[in-house]
């Protein structure tokens, strides 16, 4: 387990790194990007669980929630649900940013790793998302000053 996050961790600066150059045009941030995502995977969303999806602080979503509505991109209205707490949603412009976006990154995804079968990729993709979930589950416990 250590090999493979050690083998992780570059590759997410770096492809931070890539991320922050195709975005910037946008004015976007990888984190803003990031937030654009899933809220264009289904319905609005508070704040709140955009961050919980994320597992990043509601003050740091906040901030790319702000900055996409000065853009444009996303739009807040009335949650039925909860007066104070507003549903975040894509605009249209910010729907079509993405999608834009979001096909030339698979474009240039598809020419990595040539010799990795589709098989590699899906044992690849269940190997890091248990991690993940493991690791996550630490996380918590930490931050709830419990150990695991």
């Amino acid at each position: 387990m250590y090999e493979i996050l050690r083998a992780v961790r570059p590759m997410v600066l770096n492809s931070a790194r890539v991320v922050e150059a195709e975005v910037r045009d946008l004015g976007w941030t990888v984190g803003s990007r990031a937030v654009m995502e899933v809220l264009l995977d289904g319905a609005p969303m508070t704040v709140p669980q955009v961050a919980s999806r994320l597992s990043l602080a509601r003050q740091n979503v906040q901030r790319h929630v702000d900055e996409l509505i000065k853009l444009g991109h996303v739009e807040s209205k009335p949650n039925p649900a909860h007066r104070r707490s507003v549903l975040i949603q894509p605009t249209e412009k910010g729907s079509r940013a993405f999608r834009g976006l979001h096909d030339r990154e698979r474009a240039q995804l598809a020419l990595l790793a040539p010799q990795c079968s589709e098989q590699d990729l899906r044992t690849t993709i269940r190997v890091l998302g248990d991690l993940n979930h493991d690791i996550k589950a630490r996380a918590a416990a930490s931050a709830a000053g419990t150990r695991t």
